[in-house]
């Protein structure tokens, strides 16, 4: 893979080198899932599709790689002062998971009329569960405002290389 941006190609924030580099902190943390045909998906579209069961994983969502990712980088200073996030379900179950298994104390919000399962699987694994805002987006506002003025870095669930 050339990682050389050119004039037809702009340079991706995340590099072939940045993907290896994940999966390295991932090793033995995640598990490895395969992918497998879906012939009634296949069929239903006319195209050939494979599905990644994630679900294999311990809280049953993709969302704990990209989580274990960015709490892998955090320093040792940031990992002290803690993590903030804001998600109605899967982040927050990865964000939290991995949290307690590195020792990093765990603030998530979640808005108003998240399923109980969700915020006690949440809670379950560590976390602080804070439920406040109509929608993500004003749950998130909340987890950004309290991060600020605790200096809790903020975890986002998908906009972060």
């Amino acid at each position: 893979m050339n990682e050389t941006p050119t004039s037809s190609s702009p340079r991706l924030p995340v590099t072939l080198r940045d993907v290896e580099a994940a999966a390295a902190v991932l090793d033995g943390f995640v598990k490895r899932t395969n992918f497998e045909r879906s012939r009634t998906l296949s069929d239903i579209t006319g195209a050939s599709l494979w599905l990644k069961f994630e679900n294999l994983q311990f809280t049953a969502t993709f969302k704990e790689r990209g989580a274990l990712n960015r709490l892998a980088a955090l320093s040792a200073e940031e990992r002290r002062r803690g993590v903030v996030a804001a998600s109605a379900g899967n982040h927050a179950q990865g964000v939290a998971y991995h949290a307690a298994s590195l020792g990093i104390p765990a603030v998530i919000f979640v808005p108003v009329g998240t399923p109980t399962v969700k915020i006690e699987n949440t809670r379950r694994h560590g976390a602080t569960v804070i439920e406040g805002g109509a929608n993500l987006e004003e749950a998130a506002s909340l987890a950004v405002d309290r991060g600020r003025k605790e200096q809790l870095t903020f975890i986002h669930p998908y906009d972060d290389p």
